[in-house]
């Protein structure tokens, strides 16, 4: 046989081999709980627990099935089919199954049939009735047997300990059994609780009461915030509709100003150019006249020579002709044209055209005026000429004196010229070049010139004064 719990094989105990009836029954008995070996219960004043919790349980139990059990004990090699019978472990043996049976004796008196094979029928009984009392043992515990010494001592050990933590349960139910029944209330105790319960079901009563009053305060209150809040969806949807034109006005106001800062910054800008070509004398930028050394010059160029300083014949008359373009340009700001004369600045070969009217022009159809002379005088020089031939200058000389003429008229106009002009003189020298000295020549050449500026002066002047005279406002 083995240990149910190690498997380890076991030796049984002598006093299992010869057991009796009565010793059978009293192991199978000892297994078996019964009413008079229950303690009877003292007598307590209130139950450990409610009516309905033991009724509960007396249901359940009276429902309750078979526990069923894992065996595994080895039977003997007789009666196989016995070890796997399922109400085995809940047969009852009486004493004729347990007695060994005696040996067959012949019905001549004689001997028995065959010693060896009672002996060999002993022993298997006797396994049969040690497995059936086990079987017995284990059904009714819930302890599988055989188990071992080693084993044993392992079970008792555990049981000492679950007994343990029973008792100190069983102890822990019995202090507070006893605090239970020292608790019980008096009967003051009892008038005064009921006392206060009825004081707790009134002051119950009228907190209903309170709560049903703040409930229908909640409910109107609900039912105003409800207004409340659909008004404020409504103030929310004005709002955003405020925004969104309000942001709309503010777009175009943006794109306005802007426009306006633009057009503002532009018109500025036109002002301060304005102002800044206004103060521009645009005659002194064009006709720029100044000296160097004892030549008068015109936009750099030298009017003049002499005889330490031989200036070519090509920038006198570019000189000249940037002087007859000044000329020109002032009579036709002013609105003057010349009488008998007409000038045609054409760089260096300008040129005076004089203008000759026939006597009789006067009388004849106002519709119909004569044609007048045309004479080209040529205000610039050709070149050197060969020693004693300046009387080839006559014709230069005489543009010259022409261009003198043109300038008196001016100063007759209105423009006051600081030297006074008399045919071929200016001041004290004259403009011809012909048997003249150099010096006085380039003399009477500077104070042309200084004429001339006078006159540039004398217009931009005018022309200021006009300018004031219409201002302009800013918008």
């Amino acid at each position: 046989m083995y240990c149910q719990k190690c498997r380890t094989p076991i030796k049984l105990d002598g006093s299992l081999e010869d057991l009796n009836p009565a010793a059978f029954k009293l192991l199978t008995d000892s297994t078996t709980p019964s009413a008079q070996q229950r303690p009877l219960s003292l007598h307590q004043s209130r139950p450990a627990y409610s009516q309905d919790r033991r009724d509960a349980y007396d249901r359940v139990s009276s429902r309750a099935s078979q526990p069923t059990f894992r065996r595994s004990i080895p039977s003997s090699r007789h009666g196989r089919e016995s070890r796997h019978h399922p109400s085995m472990s809940f047969v009852m043996l009486t004493d004729s199954q347990v007695v060994p049976q005696a040996p067959h004796i012949v019905p001549d008196g004689g001997r028995p049939i065959s010693a060896g094979v009672d002996g060999n029928q002993d022993m298997s009984d006797k396994m049969e009735t040690v497995q059936r009392l086990f079987e017995v043992l284990s059904a009714r515990s819930d302890i599988d047997q055989p188990i071992c010494v080693e084993c044993t001592d392992m079970l008792v050990e555990g049981l000492q300990k679950r007994l343990g933590a029973a008792t100190k349960e069983r102890d822990a139910y019995v202090e507070y059994l006893r605090q239970a029944n020292a608790d019980i209330p008096s009967e003051e105790e009892v008038v005064q609780a009921r006392r206060q319960l009825e004081d707790a079901r009134a002051g119950e009563e009228a907190a209903m009461k309170e709560l049903e009053r703040l409930e229908r305060e909640k409910a109107a209150m609900d039912d105003e915030l409800l207004a409340l809040d659909a008004e404020a969806r409504g103030l929310d949807k004005e709002e955003e509709a405020f925004w969104r034109e309000r942001n709309a006005f503010a777009t175009t106001l943006a794109s306005f100003q802007s426009e306006r800062d633009r057009v503002n910054n532009r018109y500025d800008h036109d002002i301060k150019q304005a102002q800044r070509l206004q103060r521009t004398n645009v005659y002194n930028d064009t006709f720029t006249i100044g000296h160097d050394g004892n030549f008068a010059t015109i936009n750099g160029l030298r009017l003049g020579r002499t005889s330490a300083v031989m200036v070519g014949w090509e920038e006198i008359n570019a000189a000249w002709g940037q002087t007859c373009l000044l000329l020109a340009t002032v009579a036709e700001k002013v609105g003057y044209t010349f009488k008998g004369y007409r000038l045609c600045p054409m760089g260096s070969t300008s040129t005076i055209e004089k203008l000759d009217f026939p006597p009789a022009a006067s009388t004849d159809d106002a519709s119909r005026p004569a044609k007048p002379k045309v004479t080209v005088l040529e205000l610039y020089c050709s070149g050197d000429l060969p020693l004693g031939l300046n009387f080839l200058h006559r014709r230069f000389d005489n543009a010259m004196v022409a261009f003198l003429e043109c300038l008196r008229q001016m100063d007759e106009f209105g423009f006051k010229l600081p030297y006074t002009i008399r045919k071929d003189k200016i001041r004290d020298a004259s403009i011809k070049l012909s048997f003249n000295q150099e010096e006085t020549w380039t003399r009477a050449c500077k104070d042309t010139l200084i004429c001339c500026k006078y006159l540039l002066a004398s217009t931009s002047d005018m022309d200021q004064k006009q300018r004031s005279a219409t201002p302009t406002a800013r918008r």
